[in-house]
């Protein structure tokens, strides 16, 4: 007798070839989110380790560890990863290898704030100056631009080196590479603005480097913003051409996501509760002009939406964060029959800041195996995220300054 295996399960458990020659066991990938779980020098803790260890366990393919660092100088935040010299290289392998267990990947997402840079520990550059409200930066040199493909090469190859299983360049969000691509941020007149394979140009010379250091078998992701989500910046159709360009390189996979992490933009994470994935449309005209596997992050809370944009041909694989962060297990979660979908929270009043650091502080009772504990509200997380980053901004400076 045969025997019946849900649809669900079938779709979303089937293995994803890149084209390295790599293999992700599963649809299902945890996507890069900034967990501020470093040690304020740069490298990982037990906790960090206990978080990516509990997502393998929990029947991710892969795992993105967001925001580490190519340099220590324009950090998003001081509890962010530095892939640099000088590194712990004896941590960084324990977490490859707690990261790796249960047959799964973890890549470091590597970027650089750039604009965005933490002030306190940073003077943050961008493509080009700014002086808007809340937001203000120098612009790069072209000497400086010249120097971030071998940057983000030392580190893929540091990366290689210690054990991780591939890496994912951050072109995304309104963090340096994504500054590059948005007329909004880049105002360049030379070979590194104006069109879109100009403002796209680091980017492809990025890759470049990064797949000399690495070689032809180890995979490269990058994420990119379908739009950036204000006015002047990056637009869908803009992002086309973006994906049209990354279907010429040694790519191995294309995250989509987008909004940009602008002072007093609205956040996609942050939308009403129940409005669907995000950036559908746009990942199915992707998949149109590129044999790159696509990857869509955000906004997905059902398992039925899952399969849906993996059984319809929107995307190849399915992007998870807060959804991981209240059920660590959620792919084992939805490859089992019965299912259950994570329960998202609903907070009767919110402060700006506050949603994002209490999915942040329940990130870290993941990692301390206590989030059945954890209580806080957003004030009280609010408080607690922020009176940790002073205490590691303090580290930081005593070690990079």
């Amino acid at each position: 007798m045969r025997t019946y295996v849900p649809a669900a399960k079938t779709i979303l458990a089937q293995p994803l070839d890149l084209p390295c020659g790599a293999q992700l066991k599963n649809r299902l990938i945890k996507a890069a989110m900034s967990d501020s779980l470093g040690d304020g020098e740069g490298n990982p803790t037990q906790t960090q380790m206990r978080l990516y260890e509990r997502w393998a366990e929990g029947g991710a393919a892969l795992t993105i560890i967001g925001e580490v660092q190519t340099t220590p100088d324009f950090p998003e935040k001081p509890g962010n990863l530095v892939l640099a010299l000088g590194a712990n290289t004896t941590m960084l392998q324990k977490l490859a290898t707690r990261g790796s267990v249960n047959n799964a990947d973890i890549w470091p997402q590597l970027g650089h704030a750039g604009a965005l840079s933490h002030g306190p520990i940073s003077k943050p550059k961008g493509p080009s100056s700014l002086n808007v409200s809340g937001l203000r930066c120098e612009g790069m040199a072209l000497a400086e631009i010249e120097e971030l493909p071998e940057n983000y090469a030392r580190a893929a190859a540091l990366a290689r080196k210690v054990g991780f299983k591939g890496v994912q360049i951050h072109a995304g969000h309104g963090f340096l590479f994504s500054q590059f691509l948005s007329p909004l941020f880049n105002h360049r007149t030379d070979a590194y603005g104006g069109s879109v394979a100009g403002r796209f140009r680091v980017i492809a010379e990025t890759i470049h480097a990064v797949r000399h250091a690495v070689g032809e078998a180890f995979p490269i992701g990058i994420r990119i913003n379908a739009t950036d989500k204000l006015v002047g910046g990056l637009t869908e159709d803009e992002a086309l051409q973006v994906v049209r360009l990354l279907d010429r390189t040694s790519i191995d996979l294309i995250d989509v996501s987008g909004g940009t992490y602008f002072p007093g933009a609205p956040s996609s994470s942050d939308s009403a509760a129940g409005s669907g994935p995000y950036f559908l449309s746009f990942a199915k005209r992707a998949k149109a002009i590129t044999s790159i596997p696509i990857m869509l992050t955000g906004g997905f809370k059902t398992r039925e939406e899952a399969v849906s944009a993996i059984d319809t041909g929107t995307a190849d694989a399915v992007g998870l964060a807060r959804s991981m962060v209240l059920d660590p297990a959620l792919p084992n979660n939805w490859l089992g029959e019965p299912h259950n979908d994570p329960k998202f929270p609903r907070f009767d009043a919110t402060v700006p800041g506050g949603v994002t650091a209490w999915y942040s502080m329940r990130l870290t009772a993941l990692g301390e195996d206590n989030e059945t504990s954890f209580k806080q509200s957003l004030p009280a997380a609010l408080e607690a995220y922020e009176a940790r980053d002073a205490e590691r901004c303090t580290r930081w400076q005593e070690k990079f300054s």
